[in-house]
């Protein structure tokens, strides 16, 4: 029996700016199935804190909502901005699709087009990325970007919190990804 591709696209989607409004958005991401592999959900003042660092990256990153086109509802989120990576201060990337959104690509596209946004930017050459090895979903999207896994490490995040994640790296260049030079 032959079998038709599939020709289902994700729906499109685009992004939006994050602003002042969007704490409701970002509070929706506080749920303890969206936060499973952060140390769970954050008091309500840390969220209001991130929220005010979201409005106020001024230059180093941007944060937007994820809209899908078809009906304009807000399906997550997804930034990049500055951290420090191996001594280095490197564009960092993160996503969330809210559940009933999930497991239709939409984050896969969202962080394609945020790819496309740090490489606009152009202050750092190489984009990365820190899931947890546990969560296969976030690596997943980081495969089907195109980010390479560079290794796995310990991370602290939230502050008092370790646990494993993959360092996946995308080079923003056109070229092979790079790795923070050490020393």
């Amino acid at each position: 029996m032959e079998r038709t591709p599939s020709t289902a696209q994700p729906p499109p989607v685009r992004l939006v700016p994050y602003g002042k409004d969007d704490l409701p958005q970002l509070v929706r991401h506080n749920s303890p199935e969206m936060t499973a592999h952060l140390g769970g959900p954050e008091a309500e003042e840390k969220l209001r804190d991130r929220h005010h660092r979201y409005l106020h990256l001024n230059g180093t990153g941007r944060m937007f909502k994820i809209v899908t086109t078809d009906t304009e509802e807000p399906a997550g989120l997804v930034g990049f901005w500055e951290a420090i990576h191996s001594g280095h201060t490197v564009w960092e990337t993160g996503w969330g699709v809210l559940p009933e959104f999930q497991g239709r690509g939409i984050a896969v596209t969202a962080t394609r087009l945020v790819v496309g946004e740090a490489r606009a930017a152009g202050r750092h050459p190489t984009l990365y990325a820190f899931p947890a090895a546990t969560n296969g979903p976030s690596n997943a999207v980081c495969r089907k970007v195109g980010f390479t896994l560079v290794g796995a490490g310990d991370f602290e995040y939230p502050k008092g919190r370790w646990s494993r994640c993959n360092d996946w790296a995308l080079d923003l260049t056109g070229g092979a990804p790079r790795q923070p030079r050490t020393g």
